[in-house]
């Protein structure tokens, strides 16, 4: 290597970092009743990361379980929490403000956040979670989040 002036170079290990606050985490009530008898009962939601050309994005989907359909999304450049609340903001709003809602995630900070808590907080919505590390518990949303 030295003769060809080639140089071994290694990232650094990911480091991650603490949350500030502890994160409140939902039951998970649905308990895998993935069918549901009618619109706007239970809602999903996941985020992803999409490679687009030299930069990561970060799509954030909601998604009725009736009908198997997203019907709100956000798709910014930075995963935060804001992120996580334009996407279900989108969907109340456009679907006529629903009551009676579930919204259903997996225990990431994006849906543990205050931010996003407050937001479900103000829309009467209940939140309920999958169990830690088990993806079968939102697997809808998975699905949907691999393809």
């Amino acid at each position: 290597m030295k003769e060809a002036r080639l140089y071994s170079w290694q990232c650094r290990k990911h480091r991650h970092r603490k949350a500030d606050g502890e994160g409140a985490i939902a039951a998970n009530t649905l308990d895998r009743q993935f069918t549901v008898s009618s619109p706007y009962q239970v809602w999903c939601g996941d985020v992803t990361y999409i490679w687009a050309g030299n930069r990561w994005i970060y799509l954030a989907a909601v998604m009725d379980l009736y009908a198997r359909r997203i019907v709100g999304w956000a798709l910014p450049n930075r995963p935060d929490s804001q992120l996580t609340t334009r996407a279900l903001r989108v969907a109340y709003e456009s679907r006529g403000c629903p009551q009676q809602l579930m919204f259903h995630s997996d225990q990431g900070c994006h849906y543990t956040s205050i931010e996003f808590r407050q937001m479900l907080w103000r829309y009467r919505i209940k939140q309920c979670m999958s169990r830690r590390g088990n993806c079968w518990d939102n697997a809808p949303m998975e699905r949907f989040s691999e393809a």
